[in-house]
């Protein structure tokens, strides 16, 4: 079916000395863009993609390491002032323009097409480890039915205890030994791990079936991957806020210790991980947002999903620390019982100095007063044989609350020591899978949406480019399944992301801000007064940005949006974003980058500096994923200087929709092609078609 493109309506008509809008070529159009079935599955999907992972660890670790309390209110506050201005930003971008983010981005400016690419390959590498990891959670939730779990107790060897086990813990054995079978350094590669391999390959199987009919399948699926996880902390919650031991640790955790506001990188990483947490830069959100009906209100969604997702950190952060200070409790007591006992039995062999404490009432000695004893009178007695070690509250809730060390090492630990542990192991790592799925079906849609928007082939193939798509991650991933695998996770998690990302939402903001395209109520001719070139890209002057992107919003909105995000979007975002990466930048130039390494003789952790070849790689992952930005951005300038595209100023700009005739995309179907009155104003404008980096592009309606 082939239709000529009708006029512009009466207020977005353009000169007609405006070049590059002569041509007038037949266009096939597209089917309706898919939707969303209900607004619940989309909003479950949005809160699924942030709340991640590192919520349940990161977000924790970092309260626990920069002031307790302290650190929550600074997140808070950059959470307001950065985080949800950009986070509306890409939900508006997306939900308007209904494209991936290569589509979103090319629409403002085809020079900014880069910033599309970029988001995709960095999705992609975040896809490859954080897949891995989800197959580490497969492997525990698959061991977690056995009775008494493997993790509990020492293996045997010979007529005592493997040595490596006594000298760590059980947990830490089977973690580093069982589980990883991890080698001493990054540069000892060692042979693939079947168990974890199997895992792995479990893993993008069922991101494939959960997404090869893109979000009408995925949709379904979030319903349970979104939910469940909120089941099981609420459980975890209740469950340790009855343990001993656990109002220790969540006073320790909240206590508020206000000086750490003067420390430049403690602001360095609550900005990371609000950035991080609310998943910006990627493309996800820009993807989710796109299959909404152009009337949702995204400006309630911004601050609903940045609400949830801060509610469900401190909601984490509850329960980890609930547990682990019952965990250090049952540590601290035990090492206060061996320590009596053992002076006890020193002082009835041998003439000792009196210890001033009942050493034979054990049972009704508390920590404090041990800790005074200690201090006072322990730490100076000298029995042969044994050493009088300080039993410290505190020291214990600082052990293992990193990243993996929490997940697999501290908080498998406390679960050995509940009743019917197999049962609650089986439920945090079940949860674990969801909360890493969730995220990993956004991460995906992050590579899927954009490039299907961008190329026609692989839209009509699906299916296909879905599972193409997991089968090269799932091989490429293998790296992560040597010995050494969890080296290179790390240096993934680490470096491939958080660099190029923080780049990518810098153009991002500037493209909004300053390069929205010409002014939708003003001639060609009367915008060269309100704007100005910067290195070929037309940008708008201050005082007109109002009356664009704020304008398409209310009209789109039918609501006015708070004039404060035009000073947000110009301003405080970007300001803080650079410094973001200026403080990024110099950690890294100042301090070599290092890893945490396992060494076998000392069972212990100890830190490595990278070798020069892993710096090599570190540093073509940051290369790599920001190269799209340049490449494209000169592409489209060589194209634009052979008169093969037409420039920014000419190029058209396309207003945002502003009405959407059918709430539910997915089931509308073609107008007839005899009757050109089906055609609702929204398809009338969505129809235009623009002559861009050579080709002619056709943005789809999702209303007809």
């Amino acid at each position: 079916m082939t239709s000529e493109k009708p006029p512009l309506p009466a207020d977005g008509q353009r000169d007609e000395a405006e070049p590059g809008l002569g041509l007038e070529p037949e266009v096939t159009m597209e089917t309706a863009r898919d939707g969303w079935d209900s607004k619940v599955e989309y909003f479950l999907a949005q809160v699924g993609f942030s709340v991640g992972l590192g919520n349940v660890w990161r977000f924790p670790y970092l309260c626990h390491q920069n002031g307790g309390g302290a650190f929550i209110l600074l997140y808070v506050l950059l959470m307001v002032l950065v985080g949800v201005p950009l986070f509306f930003l890409e939900l508006a971008a997306g939900q308007s323009i209904r494209q991936g983010s290569i589509g979103v981005w090319r629409h403002i400016s085809p020079k900014l097409v880069g910033i599309g690419y970029s988001s995709c390959v960095v999705c992609f590498f975040v896809a490859l480890y954080y897949n891995v990891i989800i197959g580490w959670s497969i492997f525990y939730l698959g061991s977690s039915f056995k009775y008494p779990l493997l993790w509990e107790t020492c293996p045997t060897e010979g007529n005592g205890t493997v040595k490596e086990c006594a000298a760590s813990s059980p947990t830490a054995y089977f973690w580093y030994r069982k589980a990883l079978d991890i080698t001493d350094s990054i540069d000892e590669t060692g042979e693939f791990n079947p168990i974890i391999t199997g895992c792995l390959l479990a893993a993008w199987v069922i991101v494939c079936l959960a997404m090869y009919k893109g979000i009408k399948s995925t949709g379904k699926v979030m319903y349970f991957s979104s939910v469940f996880p909120y089941v099981v902390l609420l459980c975890f919650l209740i469950r340790g806020v009855t343990l001993d031991g656990a109002s220790e640790g969540i006073k320790f955790m909240f206590y508020p210790r206000l000086e750490i506001w003067a420390d430049v990188q403690v602001w360095r990483q609550a900005a990371t991980q609000v950035f991080f947490a609310l998943g910006l830069g990627f493309g996800s959100v820009i993807a989710y947002s796109s299959y909404n009906p152009r009337n949702n209100n995204c400006h309630r969604d911004a601050f609903t999903v940045s609400g949830v997702n801060l509610m469900t950190s401190i909601l984490a952060t509850l329960v980890v620390f609930a547990v682990l200070g019952f965990r250090a409790k049952t540590i601290a007591t035990e090492c206060v019982k061996r320590n009596m006992k053992a002076a006890f039995e020193a002082m009835s062999s041998t003439p000792l100095p009196d210890l001033l404490i009942n050493a034979s009432d054990v049972e009704n000695m508390t920590l404090n007063e041990y800790e005074h004893w200690y201090r006072t009178r322990g730490q100076q007695l000298n029995i042969s044989g044994y050493n009088i070690t300080a039993c410290s509250l505190e020291e214990e809730l600082k052990q293992g609350v990193e990243g993996t060390g929490l997940a697999f090492i501290a908080f498998t630990e406390a679960m050995t020591l509940f009743p019917g542990s197999p049962f609650w192991s089986a439920l945090f790592f079940l949860m674990l899978l969801n909360l890493g799925l969730s995220t990993m079906f956004g991460t995906m849609a992050g590579i899927l949406t954009p490039l299907t928007d961008t190329f026609k082939t692989l839209c009509n193939h699906k299916f296909l480019f879905t599972a193409c798509s997991c089968a090269v991650g799932f091989l490429i991933g293998l790296m992560f399944t040597q010995r050494c695998g969890n080296y290179f996770v790390a240096m993934f998690d680490d470096y491939s992301a958080t660099l190029p990302l923080i780049i990518v939402v810098i153009f991002q903001t500037f493209s909004v801000a300053w390069v929205y395209g010409a002014d939708r109520y003003h001639k060609p001719s009367e915008l060269k007064q309100k704007s100005f070139f910067f290195y070929g890209l037309k940008c708008v002057n201050v005082m007109y940005f109002q009356c664009r992107f704020l304008e398409d919003l209310k009209l789109m909105l039918d609501r006015p949006v708070p004039v404060v995000y035009k000073y947000m979007w110009k301003y405080v975002c970007p300001v803080a974003m650079l410094g973001l990466l200026g403080a990024s930048l110099l950690k890294m130039v100042l301090e070599r980058p290092t890893y945490i390494a396992w060494n076998r003789e000392k069972a212990s952790k100890e830190d490595l500096p990278y070798p020069g070849w892993a710096l090599a790689v570190l540093s073509t992952l940051i290369v790599v994923a920001f190269l799209p930005v340049p490449i494209g951005f000169i592409h489209s300038l060589l194209l634009e200087r052979l008169g093969q595209s037409p420039a920014d100023a000419e190029a058209g700009y396309m207003p945002c929709a502003t009405t959407d005739t059918d709430q539910t995309p997915l089931d509308t179907l073609p107008p007839s092609a005899g009757d050109p009155s089906s055609f609702s104003p929204l398809l009338e404008e969505n129809q235009d078609t623009h002559l861009q980096n050579g080709h002619i592009e056709h943005f789809q309606s999702s209303a007809v």
